[in-house]
């Protein structure tokens, strides 16, 4: 069972749990989806998960959850879905950084989500707890990073950066303006098991860790571990501030430091790192190469480069204290990990 624990000040009492209603899950087969459905389950909670009918399931195994088949683009399956439901914990996302045409990126990330919130308000949610990113945080020069700091770097942002920004921008103004009784969280890179597609960063690592790839950038990452975001949307739905955002990160590590703990723990070599700006130098040669043979959708590019060592140390002070959010040690996660990629051979 998941256990909250609050401090009570002149905050108002949270809601309280309504196990006899449903949850809806939506975008409940990615990484962080899984894991909100995983701890909602374990909770005692009754999960009902929106999903398209091409979705791979696998993160579910045998959960006992109710499906629902549908899209965010079809308002109508939204609100079949949402109908009955105490909360939204939404996770939908297109991650393709990469794409040349930015028009699917606004349409899922963006787009999506108004069709979700203008059927919550329709079905009169309790809470709907929306998955961002740490990508919609401005940077701070003269420390760690904190919900207060306006977005500040929109000429360097790619349109994936801009495609989230927009939609937690949305987000809040629904929250202000309509009554969303809303709530964002601005994850940092997630790690840790069941970890079924993978994704990019957690490839990364199952790769290091069984010594595939012995190279790696000379940057540093912000990162949290995926049970411990989930975590902080079940805190959300229960202790946070309706139109707040919260920080769900933890540890700022260098890639030399973490992926050590990586081979370390498999007796690898230690990877050896490239320096940023060959790394920046190599992505500009291949993407002039790219742009001239008409290439799209490629993931070596100047903007990956940049984000991969644009993000620096963050705040996480408001979701430990307001949330009582408690993540555990970056070492824990990354060995929790391997074990996993390795007994499910990713």
């Amino acid at each position: 069972m998941i256990s909250y624990f609050y401090t009570m000040s002149n905050a108002e009492k949270p809601p309280e749990i309504n196990n006899e209603r449903p949850v809806l899950v939506a975008g409940a087969s990615g990484f962080m989806g899984s894991h909100t459905v995983r701890q909602l389950v374990a909770a005692g909670r009754k999960v009902r998960i929106l999903v398209r009918p091409s979705s791979n399931l696998a993160a579910m195994g045998n959960l006992p959850v109710e499906i629902s088949y549908g899209d965010v683009s079809n308002q109508n399956s939204l609100s079949s879905a949402i109908k009955g439901c105490d909360s939204v914990f939404y996770s939908v996302l297109d991650p393709r950084f990469w794409l040349t045409n930015p028009e699917p990126l606004y349409r899922c990330n963006v787009d999506g989500l108004i069709n979700a919130m203008e059927a919550a308000l329709a079905t009169g949610i309790k809470k709907f707890v929306f998955t961002s990113t740490m990508g919609t945080l401005g940077f701070n020069a003269d420390g760690p990073v904190d919900e207060t700091i306006a977005f500040n770097w929109r000429e360097k942002a790619n349109p994936y950066i801009l495609a989230r920004l927009k939609a937690e921008t949305v987000f809040l103004e629904y929250c202000r303006t309509k009554g969303l009784p809303g709530v964002a969280l601005c994850v940092a890179n997630t790690y840790g098991p069941e970890d079924y597609q993978p994704t990019p960063h957690g490839g990364m690592l199952s790769a290091v860790a069984r010594g595939s790839v012995t190279r790696a950038m000379a940057s540093s990452q912000p990162t949290v571990d995926i049970r411990d975001a989930a975590a902080a949307a079940l805190l959300a739905e229960q202790y946070g501030i309706i139109g707040e955002r919260y920080i769900i990160a933890n540890e700022y590590i260098s890639n030399k430091d973490f992926y050590a703990i990586a081979t370390n723990y498999t007796g690898k070599k230690a990877i050896k790192l490239i320096p940023h700006k060959v790394a920046f130098v190599v992505a500009w040669a291949a993407e002039k190469w790219f742009k001239l043979t008409g290439k799209k959708d490629y993931l070596l590019s100047t903007d990956a480069v940049f984000l991969s060592g644009a993000f620096k140390a963050m705040d996480s002070s408001k979701a430990r204290s307001q949330l009582q959010w408690q993540p555990r040690p970056v070492q824990e996660t990354v060995q929790d990990a391997i074990d996993w990629y390795q007994a499910n051979a990713q």
